[in-house]
């Protein structure tokens, strides 16, 4: 078994144990509790844990190990929970019908609804077990953080814990940025949409999803503050391009490995740097059509085609691809920097081109 195979199965088996301890206190409350329970085992089981995997790198970089401590375990498993909430929370506000291949989660709950005979609105009912899904991971996600810290000396729990309200704050305000930018397109002049999706990309997803983890497993291992600085000039760059290859994924992916519908951000109305640049690059009259589509969630099959013809001929496609590997070199010249050992500098090679080249 290999190391991140390791984590992931450590993580998974902390996730579910931390669902079974909940389900067998919350359980007895009533009824039915099991089966809104069962949607958090079933949303949080799988899934690619690269931010499990940042957390134990950037712990093993502050101490010298690999060993994947009770305190690493928790703290990843916390950050996942962190992350599943977050993606609940964002399928309700993009009212994204599905994720990985399955309903998201409130689409669950409308059709537990429908099967119970229930009586109301079984879309209103599923966004609102959803919100409260989403609310319960955080609880979680916070519990299992707690505990982590509680494995490391005081001083490493402080810093660690500020760094995680931090990070949570971060994401909360890069989410509402994200919900400003779909509707406040038409006064924001072309010229300026690039440099708000940029902000909008490195708060929402490029911090917690690769430099928060590596800081916060740095923190919990001990780093010095320079330690940390170096982290960061590795992990935000490279998180940066993840969230510019999630950007391509999301209009141009294959629905086989996504799990979503190929072109599901156009329907959504993601003003993303690769949309910035393509209108910025377009004729006046294809980036004013762009405009006019994007968002519109009952797109036909021509308009998706014309729209990611437009992205990729305009050379919004190649600039965007052109700045993820700007941003994978600038990562790894931060990684030269860092002093590590050779199989600490190998795991965060492999996984820096791992996150910027990946297919889902």
């Amino acid at each position: 078994m290999s190391e991140s195979s390791s984590l992931s199965s450590k993580v998974q088996r902390r996730l579910d144990a931390t669902i079974d301890e909940n389900l067998r206190v919350l359980g007895p409350i009533g009824v039915d509790v099991p089966a809104f329970l069962e949607q958090a085992a079933t949303f949080t089981t799988g899934g690619k844990r690269l931010r499990a995997s940042f957390c134990a790198a950037g712990f093993g970089s502050a101490t010298g190990t690999s060993e994947h401590t009770e305190a690493v375990v928790r703290a990843a498993a916390s950050i996942e929970f962190f992350h599943a909430a977050a993606l609940v929370h964002d399928d309700i506000i993009d009212r994204s019908d599905t994720r990985r291949g399955a309903p998201s989660t409130h689409r669950a709950f409308a059709r537990h609804h429908r099967a119970s005979a229930w009586a109301g609105d079984e879309k209103h009912f599923g966004l609102s077990a959803a919100i409260l899904l989403g609310d319960l991971l955080l609880v979680w996600s916070d519990q299992l953080f707690v505990e982590a810290c509680a494995l490391v000396s005081p001083e490493n729990a402080v810093r660690a814990r500020a760094e995680f309200s931090r990070m949570r704050s971060e994401v909360t305000v890069g989410q509402y940025l994200d919900l400003v930018e779909e509707v406040a397109w038409p006064v924001v002049p072309i010229d300026a949409r690039a440099s708000r999706a940029k902000t909008i990309a490195i708060s929402k997803s490029a911090r917690y999803s690769v430099e928060e983890p590596l800081v916060l497993g740095a923190l919990l291992g001990g780093a010095s503050d320079s330690h940390v600085e170096q982290i960061r000039s590795f992990g935000l760059p490279l998180g940066l391009a993840f969230q510019l290859r999630d950007d391509v994924l999301g209009v141009f992916g294959d629905e086989a490995v996504t799990g979503k519908p190929s072109g599901d951000d156009l329907r959504e109305g993601k003003r993303t740097l690769m949309i910035a640049a393509a209108q910025e690059l377009a004729a006046p009259a294809d980036s004013a059509r762009l405009d006019e589509l994007l968002g519109d969630p009952d797109l036909s099959d021509s308009d998706i085609a014309w729209m990611q013809s437009l992205i990729a001929e305009s050379g919004g496609l190649q600039r965007t691809e052109d700045l993820i590997s700007t941003s994978l070199r600038e990562a790894l010249a931060g990684l030269a920097a860092l002093e590590l050992d050779t199989e600490s500098r190998q795991l965060l090679e492999d996984l820096a081109e791992r996150t910027a080249h990946r297919a889902h």
